[in-house]
């Protein structure tokens, strides 16, 4: 009788172990699941303007002189000439129909440290607001003009870095 009395006791704590076993195992099933869902719906896709990246313009005068122009993904700009250097906020707008217009570009220049550029002028831009037109000759090559149909191009930047 008592071995039939601890054969019964044994398989009920083993029924319940196995049963507890299986919850534990449910549980950590549901939580991987809700994981990967969670996983799947973080991602954000975020698109950068293509002016983004480092540009270099020469300077006709001052071939030894390269203003370079670095557009942040963040819409900050950064502007080294020669021992002048800016920093600021552009707006790069698309084109809405290639056909008859081309993008546009809006600096505002927060800060300068009011030394010479490579022209040779020294001036505090700080506060200048100025409106360009971009017109793309390839990935690498963009000009700035003075109205949206890329007539009266007066600056050539060329790609340095992405």
């Amino acid at each position: 009788m008592k071995k039939t009395y601890l054969t019964v006791l044994i398989m009920l704590f083993a029924s319940n172990a196995i049963a507890a076993d299986n919850n534990k195992l449910v549980q950590a099933q549901n939580a991987e699941e809700q994981s990967q869902a969670s996983a799947v719906n973080s991602f954000r896709v975020i698109t950068r303007p293509e002016i983004v990246g480092l540009w270099g313009m020469e300077i006709p005068n001052n071939r030894k002189c390269v203003e370079y122009y670095n557009f942040k993904s963040n819409n900050d700009v950064v502007i080294k000439s020669g021992s002048e250097w800016s920093s600021g906020m552009y707006d790069y707008q698309p084109a809405q129909d290639l056909d008859s217009q081309i993008p546009a570009l809006i600096l505002q220049v927060k800060y300068d440290n009011n030394e010479v550029d490579c022209s040779g002028n020294k001036s505090d831009q700080a506060g200048e607001i100025s409106q360009y037109f971009v017109q793309w000759k390839n990935a690498s090559t963009i000009n700035f003009c003075a109205n949206e149909k890329g007539e009266q191009c007066f600056a050539t930047l060329r790609r340095v870095l992405p």
